[in-house]
């Protein structure tokens, strides 16, 4: 008999035995009264815990905390004034013209429409759903891998902090949706034998026109299907042979998603656009933050080195069998996230059932214990907390203007430039977006400004030795007027071009005509 077929009953008899492992803690029977029996218990409140987190680290960070969603809702918006989609660079004046494919303009949408219908609350409060049905699908997948609800809320919260690296209103988040969703549909197939695999084929479609994380998603789909190619047992790895009809079924999904990925707008450009940034944009990987490896240094290196420990010792000391599909995806999660802390959400996904499953000597869920009077309570609190502390209009707004050039968009519009502005690279979508005559020098696509070059000259003028020699080669090429970054005093680490700034300020040729606590405006004479 299934697991999800046993019932929970209110007075168990006294002649039935009910061994606590065995009880399905999210069963807690039908109609309203099963559901206010759930929502009452403490398994909610626990529950309640993992969006509480999520959202402690959502308010820390009141402003947008990602460059791109301002590019991403110009694209957006484009979209519905013009019901197409742009195919050239219309935004910058270094490569206008360029062919350029949005291969995320699915995932633009809805934050688009969350800034028409809410303003920039909107976005947050989208950002924040989202990573909310990431990690209860996570916190799902967990507790059908270990059976253990307790460890499967533990190692959620412990999957929150390795993914605050992506927190913010990304187009990626979109992505883990999809992933999240792709592993309980194989989880369900690996250990029933059947699931709804006829969702993974419209579920690329999907994928592939919002982020390009899709490739992720079939290289793990590939990882667990080639894993029931083989059957036995090597130590404590086991493997099982897909039936016949099992890897007929595999076949015709993994052929059919694969197929799918080319309903898109762009067709066989969007599919390659991965392989692209994989292999051609070097500079792009090689010079933004988020493609850096982990510095064991740091508090987060230090917190994936206590995964590794902990599955080293899991491994070792705990007489657990492991399924080589789940081995194989661990092991291509590790190598990405290491090498990427922008991939640490995927080792997080990853890891997480495995650590549940390792952390089952937690205590089973006790419902005979339950006090749902104080669950309530805790749970009102909980989410009136939540309402009077989120932030308003007002509040993000303001954040917003401590980390981008707001001060300058009102004197720029006043005193539109009479000639092309090298602005800082950060900026580069938020200046577009706060006045759409406004052509920049740089922004945050990357793709198109390293093929052309220009990439490169932007981290030369940042980065070059004796850099008070070198500037003027580069700005002449580009007839640059005006130089828009932050002041060389700014304590930002993410802000380095002050060593430019500098040398530009005690330049008599340069003149400043603008200038506050985020941004510089610098005109030539």
């Amino acid at each position: 008999m299934n697991i999800s077929e046993q019932l929970v009953t209110d007075t168990p008899s006294p002649e039935t035995t009910t061994d606590p492992q065995t009880i399905d803690p999210l069963d807690f029977g039908s109609g309203v009264r099963g559901w206010f029996r759930a929502g009452t218990s403490f398994l909610a409140v626990l529950t309640m815990l993992v969006i509480g987190i999520i959202y402690l680290f959502v308010l820390y960070r009141p402003d947008m905390n990602d460059p791109d969603i301002w590019w991403h809702m110009r694209n957006a918006q484009y979209l519905f004034q013009h019901h197409q989609f742009p195919r050239q660079d219309t935004y910058s004046f270094t490569v206008a013209g360029h062919p350029w494919i949005n291969h995320e303009w699915l995932s633009e949408v809805p934050y688009y429409a969350a800034y028409k219908a809410f303003g920039l609350v909107g976005i947050k409060s989208l950002a924040f759903l989202i990573l909310s049905t990431i990690f209860l699908l996570l916190l799902y997948l967990c507790y059908q891998e270990s059976r253990n609800f307790k460890a499967s809320v533990t190692v959620s919260y412990y999957a929150i902090f390795l993914a605050t690296v992506s927190f913010g209103p990304r187009t990626i988040l979109f992505g883990y949706v999809y992933l999240l969703v792709l592993l309980i549909i194989m989880q369900r197939f690996r250990q029933r034998g059947d699931a709804p695999l006829w969702v993974i084929p419209p579920l690329f479609c999907l994928w592939a026109n919002t982020h390009g994380s899709w490739s992720i998603g079939l290289i793990l789909f590939f990882l667990m299907s080639i894993s029931g190619l083989v059957g036995g047992a090597w130590g404590r790895v086991d493997a099982v042979r897909w039936t016949r009809a099992q890897l007929k079924k595999l076949t015709i999904t993994a052929f059919a998603s694969l197929a799918a990925l080319f309903v898109n707008p762009f067709g066989w450009r969007l599919v390659y656009y991965p392989f692209d940034l994989a292999f051609k944009q070097k500079l792009n990987i090689a010079h933004v933050q988020e493609w850096v490896s982990v510095d064991f240094h740091d508090l987060r290196g230090k917190m994936v080195l206590i995964l590794i420990i902990g599955l080293l010792l899991g491994a070792l000391f705990r007489n657990r069998r492991w399924d080589l599909g789940e081995i194989l995806i661990l092991l291509f999660a590790l190598y990405s996230g290491l090498t990427y802390i922008r991939f640490l959400v995927l080792l997080g996904i990853v890891a997480a059932p495995v650590l549940a499953k390792t952390l089952d000597f937690f205590p089973p869920y006790r419902p005979e214990d339950e006090t749902p009077r104080i669950n309530m309570a805790v749970l009102a609190l909980m989410i009136g907390l939540m309402i009077f502390f989120w932030p308003h209009e007002a509040k993000v707004r303001k954040s917003i203007e401590e980390t981008y050039p707001s001060g300058v968009v009102p004197y720029l519009k006043a005193n539109p430039p009479q000639g092309n502005v090298l602005n800082f690279y950060l900026w580069g979508g938020y200046l577009g977006w706060q006045d759409p005559n406004f052509k920049d020098f740089v922004d945050s696509r990357v793709d198109i400004f390293e093929y052309e070059g220009v990439l490169k000259d932007y981290l030369d003028l940042l980065g070059a030795d004796n850099l008070q020699h070198r500037p003027d080669a580069i700005l002449d090429k580009y007839h640059i007027r005006y130089v828009l970054f932050p002041p060389s005093d700014s304590k930002n680490p993410l802000h380095n071009g002050g060593q430019l700034v500098y040398v530009l300020e005690h330049d008599p040729r340069w003149k400043t005509i603008y200038k506050d606590s985020v941004s510089v405006l610098l005109e030539k004479q």
